[in-house]
């Protein structure tokens, strides 16, 4: 323990462990941001008394899954080695499960569209209600895919465990703190909660392309989702504008 005490003392003594500790968390929020969309739109399936807990549970179950996967770095690692090949590509556990979590993405995000503007409207009808253990079991699943992306980029960034899990903490409290905020704006602003579930497929589509081997700088996606994000928000600063406007009449000409 004392040595544990020392290095972890010696480790933070140095700049570039406090510099690694804030890039990745930052890199972490960024990360977690598509984990807040998913779980936000699944909480809003639930009965509003429902949402704020169920929200919170993800979020837990998503950092219990990540300092897990830190955890059992040698099973990480095995998950990179070959399962089988398919017309010579190597197919490794990891593959697989970005490919399934794409997958899934990619037809939750369509079925959810669909469902929000041609579907069986939910004030309507409770026939088709989800409950909250299968909302639950749906955000578990998916954090395990979106944990093994966060936690490959932590691995690769920094070498020092601790650091790494600090780092992922303050991540997960910051989310913590805005998942009601950022699920309640999305909730208030249809146009918004679209471009999430839009923002979904577009992770989904990645997901399966790096599980086929074909990898799309992260820089580009984030770019695209900030950008349209920025897009939607002017709309809705300039409808908010209109919506304050006063109505004129036309005055006579004199």
């Amino acid at each position: 323990m004392a040595e544990f005490f020392t290095e972890f003392s010696d480790q933070f003594s140095r700049p570039e462990a406090w510099i690694s500790l804030l890039t990745l968390t930052f890199l972490e929020i960024v990360l977690g941001i598509d984990n807040i969309v998913f779980i936000s739109v699944l909480a809003a399936k639930l009965p509003v008394e429902q949402q704020a807990k169920a929200r919170k549970i993800g979020l837990a179950l998503a950092l219990l899954s990540r300092l897990m996967l830190l955890g059992g770095l040698a099973f990480l690692v095995q998950l990179e080695n070959p399962l089988f090949a398919v017309f010579e590509h190597d197919v490794s556990g990891r593959d697989l499960i970005l490919l399934l979590g794409g997958l899934f993405l990619l037809i939750k995000g369509t079925m959810e569209i669909h469902e929000k503007l041609e579907g069986v409207d939910g004030s309507k009808t409770r026939k088709l209600a989800p409950t909250f253990s299968s909302v639950i079991i749906q955000i578990m699943l998916l954090d395990i895919v979106f944990s093994l992306d966060s936690v490959i980029t932590a691995v690769g960034m920094v070498k020092y465990i601790p650091i790494m899990v600090i780092a992922i903490v303050i991540a997960m409290i910051v989310m913590l703190l805005f998942v009601d905020v950022v699920s309640n704006y999305i909730e208030k602003h249809p146009t918004l909660k679209i471009l999430a579930l839009s923002f979904l497929i577009l992770i989904g589509f990645v997901l399966v392309a790096e599980g086929l081997h074909h990898e799309i700088p992260k820089g580009y996606i984030y770019f695209a989702m900030f950008f349209s994000f920025g897009v939607e928000m002017l709309n809705l600063r300039f409808r908010k504008k209109q919506a304050a406007k006063k109505l004129e009449l036309n005055r006579p000409y004199r």
